[in-house]
């Protein structure tokens, strides 16, 4: 799931626009921020082999920093999959708007998100039975598309049998055709495609054989994503000029049409709608299960703890799948600029979690003896140091939101969310503590 909910918009829609601001030089953001998110991968497993429980890193948190940290990581995440399925459904909206020009962009994101609902509260087998296939046909796609890019690049396959080579690379302005400058502001685009890995995490208190499997999975997922991510990048940008890769539609799409496999850019354009209402889906049950567990702890109104006949939290899942309607508001006001709005917004709230993450591993290893250190069965590489190189480059990412038009909206609004969950705690502090004293009354 992890796999399937990160290889999604991020890679096939966002790409194109890093590459705009960035160029040939987008190829080193995604390496950069790889070794960051598998920091972050890293720091997550080790505290999931030493404590595999439910809830992952929002129960460290709890447990490690305290309630407040547990109760703010939980909502946040749950912010980052709303925001998440709303990036997904606009990317639906955008990639059908190829197909189907004349229809609104907010009738495909209104579509998508009731379809995928309904999914989500017939059965959990339902579910991933759905995610399963959503997430082999990008995979297998991805594949494809780096071999068939592979070998129009080395052997000129479509190309009347002339290589291209990679000369793309750098013959239209250099490998940094805006300077350093355009490679660091693309890092927060470049990061929101990273953004959800650390889903693997939460599944270390189900997981049979926790100490063997997460460790496997965990060093598998971090060279995965970067095969297909570098791999993909870098065959779009050997392929054709970074300048001519445009907003509208998917860089993969653009790939094949300008090859001449026309039928091919058609197959694509459906596997990266598969991709974006995989995510989506994904986002819709974890949501729904995060709001399920804040309500089971107390943390938010206990009806949403209530499970259907099919042990779906169904109130959860209609109560994220409601605050995930905002989206088609604003691809009904604002279609041209949604995608950036949200992928912005998505990047500050999943880089919260990340440093949540970073700082909770800190505070964990504050609290072992030498001994138990030794003794960690999976433990983060060159640590502290990588936890502090990959800290100091989240706020560096965040600093450099606030220098790009479309992200600085979400440093605005990102801030007002956390204190209005900061409020929340405190009343639902007061809330316990007057219940308390009215038990311990009667």
């Amino acid at each position: 799931m992890a796999l399937g909910s990160t290889i999604g918009v991020g890679l096939f829609l966002g790409s194109a626009s890093a590459i705009q601001i960035a160029g040939p030089s987008i190829l080193l953001g995604y390496l950069l921020a790889g070794i960051v998110a598998f920091i972050v991968l890293r720091a997550l497993g080790e505290m999931a082999v030493h404590e595999p429980v439910a809830g992952s890193f929002a129960a460290y948190a709890n447990t490690y920093v305290g309630p407040l940290a547990g109760y703010m990581v939980g909502w946040g995440y749950w912010t980052y999959w709303i925001v998440v399925g709303i990036a997904e459904v606009t990317a639906v909206g955008i990639y059908m708007g190829i197909w189907f020009p004349d229809i609104p962009q907010w009738i495909w994101a209104l579509s998508s998100i009731v379809m995928m609902g309904l999914i989500n509260l017939i059965a959990v087998k339902v579910f991933g039975e759905f995610e399963f296939w959503f997430a082999l046909i990008k995979v297998v796609a991805i594949v494809a598309m780096i071999a068939l890019g592979g070998a129009v690049i080395l052997f000129g396959f479509t190309n009347d049998w002339q290589p291209l080579g990679l000369s793309n690379l750098w013959q239209h302005g250099g490998f940094f055709p805006n300077g350093i400058g355009g490679m660091l502001l693309s890092l927060q685009m470049v990061l929101f495609a990273y953004v959800g890995i650390e889903m693997i995490g939460l599944s270390a208190g189900e997981a049979e054989n926790p100490q063997k499997t997460i460790p496997m999975a965990i060093d598998s997922l971090a060279w995965r994503i970067l095969i297909f991510y570098l791999g993909a990048i870098l065959v779009i940008l050997a392929i054709f000029p970074w300048n001519e890769v445009g907003q509208q539609g998917s860089p993969f799409v653009v790939m094949f049409e300008r090859i001449g496999l026309r039928e091919a850019a058609g197959l694509i354009n459906f596997v990266v709608i598969t991709a974006a209402l995989s995510s989506c889906n994904a986002g819709i049950f974890s949501g729904g299960r995060l709001l399920y567990a804040l309500a089971q702890n107390g943390y938010a109104p206990s009806p949403l703890a209530k499970l259907s006949q099919y042990g779906v939290p169904h109130r959860a899942v209609i109560m994220t799948v409601a605050v995930c309607m905002s989206g088609v508001v604003l691809n009904y006001f604002v279609p041209d600029k949604a995608f950036q709005y949200i992928m912005a917004a998505v990047t500050f709230v999943g880089l919260m979690v990340w440093i949540a993450i970073l700082f909770t591993q800190m505070q964990f290893r504050r609290s072992l003896s030498p001994a138990q250190i030794a003794g960690l069965g999976y433990r983060a590489p060159w640590w502290p140091y990588s936890s502090w190189f990959a800290l100091a480059f989240i706020f560096l990412v965040v600093v450099l939101m606030g220098m790009h038009e479309d992200a600085r909206m979400a440093l605005i609004l990102g801030p007002c969310l956390l204190g209005v969950y900061l409020l929340m705690f405190y009343i639902v502090g007061l809330h316990r503590k007057t219940a308390n004293r009215r038990e311990f009354k009667s």
